[in-house]
């Protein structure tokens, strides 16, 4: 087990160096007020005009980096920093938020897949790695045919943890090209300036890293847990 604890302690360490950086960009691009006066609302308003969307509310959510778009309910939810805000970050966030919208209204593939595995992930996520853990200890406290038993437990919790890792990786083309669709919007439009785009593309670019961390990290655990579970049966 001390493999496993490794693993863990180097993905939350690379987790959270990417977090912090994060949240430092968007501090200091928070400073980088817009020329245009326009808030993170009405940047987010106006592109979904300029889309053609019209069944699509901006709302504002509580908390610091909550922003997301929302399906079902068609509405994009920005933080109250966001949806207030007159800044590069703010700017980049609501535009790629909108970016999520315009993916829906066009059935962009990946977006149409990912919300597809979201109620399934929802729940074997929650029973992957108790069932992976469980069925290893079963099979090592047991023999026989209650042994076997742990190794079927713990390979159904393989198979719904690879479903979460799944959806990770599906996620990255998502967010990437949301956030492709927010800046070149911004450029485009001309919402911004050089030096606003700069800002905001950075501060993308950080957010779009802590997907490919956390998809990375999946993947990782998806294999270690693999290596422990197959490699048992040899």
């Amino acid at each position: 087990m001390i493999g496993f604890y490794v693993l863990i302690g180097v993905i939350s360490l690379v987790s959270w160096l990417i977090s912090n950086k994060l949240k430092s960009k968007f501090k200091y691009y928070s400073k980088v007020q817009l020329r245009n006066g326009m808030s993170g609302a009405e940047i987010a308003t106006k592109m979904l005009a300029d889309h053609g969307i019209t069944n699509v509310q901006v709302i504002s959510t509580p908390g610091m980096l909550t922003d997301h778009y929302n399906p079902l309910k068609k509405t994009v939810n920005l933080s109250e920093g966001v949806y207030n805000q007159r800044n590069a970050a703010a700017a980049a966030v609501a535009a790629h938020e909108v970016g999520h919208a315009v993916q829906h209204a066009q059935a962009y593939q990946w977006l149409t897949m990912r919300s597809k595995l979201v109620p399934i992930v929802s729940i074997t996520s929650k029973f992957s790695q108790y069932m992976v853990i469980g069925g290893i200890i079963l099979g090592a406290a047991t023999s026989g045919s209650t042994g076997g038993l742990g190794f079927y437990i713990a390979l159904a919790g393989l198979v719904f943890m690879a479903l979460g890792t799944l959806f990770s990786f599906i996620t990255l083309p998502v967010e990437y090209d949301a956030s492709n669709r927010a800046l070149a919007w911004l450029k485009n439009k001309n919402i911004v300036s050089p030096e606003e785009y700069k800002g905001s593309e950075d501060a993308l670019k950080w957010a779009a890293r802590t997907y490919l961390v956390a998809a990375l990290g999946s993947l990782a655990m998806l294999l270690y847990w693999g290596i422990r579970i197959l490699g048992s049966r040899d």
